[in-house]
C-alpha cells in the first residue's frame, strides 16, 4: 500500500484545530538533523525560538540572539522540513525601535529565514507593530505572561499574572491580539485557571507552556523534552525520554575504544586500491559508444570524515 504524502500545515490548518478541538503541537529545533527526526512526527509547528540564545549558544537568558542568529538557524530547520509549519521568533530589539523596523525585520525572517510566520512577545505595546506586520501579509504568532525578553523587567523567570491586575491586563492584551490579527497565541508560565479562561475566550488557538492542559495546544524546547541537559527540570516540563546518560555513555566509549585502537576497525576501515563499478550493460540492440564512463557512485556522508 502506497503511502499517501503528507501535505505542509499552513495557518488555516492550525487554525482549524481550534474549531475541530485537536490540541496543537509544537516543539522547537535549531538544525537540518533534528528537525528531520521532529517532521517525521506528528508535529503541527517547528519554532526556532530564541531559546537557541540558552540551549544552543549558552547564555543564561535569550536576550543576546541577533536576528542573523534566528534567520540562520530558519534556514537550517527549512532545508529539513516537508509537513510542519515553520513559526520564527523575531528576537529582542528586532521589533521593538519602530513599526517600520518591525515589518522590514518580519520579512527578513520570512524571505531569507524561510518561515511561513513569526513570533513577538508582548500585547498593547507591540500591537501597532504586529498589525503592521499581519497587514503586510506575514502571519503572527502572539506571546503573553512569561515573556523571557522581559526576564530583567520580571525580576528573573517567574510566573506572571498571579493578581487579579495583572490577569485583567492579560486577559485584555490576548483579546487584543487576537483582534489584530494574531492567527495563535503563545500563553507562558501563567496558572493554569486562567489560561483555561483565556482559552475559552478566543477564536484563535492558545499554545501553552508552563500554563496547565486547557490550552488549545502545547509546546517545549526540544532540549528539554529529550532530557539532553539532567541538571535543568523545571515544573512545567516533562521528559519524554533521558538522553543525557546515553550520550555521555556513546561519547565515553568511542573515546575508551579510539585510545585502546580498538576503533577504527577492519570493517570501518579502506584498502589500497579502488576498482570502478561495473559499467551496466547496454541495452538489446544498443552499443555502447567509444569513450563511455561507468554512473559515478553517489557521494556518501558517513566514511570520509566530518567534511
Amino acid at each position: 500500500m502506497t503511502e499517501v504524502p503528507r501535505k505542509p500545515i499552513t495557518v488555516p490548518d492550525i487554525l482549524a484545530r481550534k474549531r475541530e478541538g485537536v490540541p496543537v503541537v509544537m516543539v522547537t529545533s535549531y538544525d537540518a538533523t533534528m528537525t528531520r527526526l521532529i517532521d517525521a512526527c506528528d508535529v503541527d509547528i517547528v519554532l526556532v525560538g530564541d531559546s537557541l540564545g540558552m540551549v544552543v549558544q549558552g547564555h543564561a537568558h535569550t536576550l543576546e540572539v541577533e536576528l542573523d542568529d534566528v534567520v540562520y538557524h530558519a534556514r537550517c530547520v527549512r532545508r529539513a522540513l516537508r509537513h510542519a509549519h515553520l513559526c520564527a521568533d523575531m528576537p529582542f530589539m528586532s521589533y521593538q525601535v519602530s513599526v517600520e523596523q518591525a515589518l522590514t525585520n518580519a520579512g527578513q525572517l520570512i524571505r531569507k529565514g524561510g518561515a511561513a510566520s513569526v513570533k513577538i512577545e508582548g500585547g498593547e505595546s507591540v500591537a501597532p507593530a504586529i498589525a503592521k506586520i499581519v497587514a503586510a501579509g506575514i502571519p503572527v504568532m502572539g506571546h503573553l505572561g512569561l515573556t523571557p525578553q522581559s526576564v530583567h523587567a520580571f525580576g528573573g523567570f517567574k510566573v506572571q499574572a498571579r493578581d487579579e491586575a495583572a490577569a485583567d491586563k492579560l486577559r485584555r492584551e490576548a483579546k487584543l491580539l487576537e483582534q489584530i490579527g494574531c492567527f495563535a497565541l503563545v500563553l507562558e508560565g501563567i496558572p493554569a485557571t486562567l489560561a483555561r479562561e483565556v482559552s475559552q475566550s478566543l477564536s484563535i488557538p492558545t499554545i501553552g507552556i508552563g500554563a496547565g492542559v486547557g490550552c488549545d495546544g502545547q509546546v517545549l524546547v526540544i532540549h528539554d523534552l529529550l532530557g539532553l541537559d539532567d541538571g535543568f527540570q523545571p515544573k512545567f516540563v516533562k521528559r519524554f525520554a533521558e538522553l543525557a546518560a546515553p550520550i555521555r555513555s556513546a561519547v565515553s566509549d568511542y573515546a575508551r575504544e579510539v585510545r585502546a585502537r580498538e576503533f577504527p576497525g577492519v570493517e570501518h576501515s579502506f584498502g589500497p586500491g579502488r576498482s570502478a563499478a561495473p559499467a551496466p550493460a547496454p541495452a538489446p540492440g544498443v552499443l555502447p559508444t567509444e569513450n563511455e564512463e561507468p554512473p559515478a557512485e553517489p557521494r556518501r556522508r558517513a566514511g570520509y570524515g566530518p567534511g
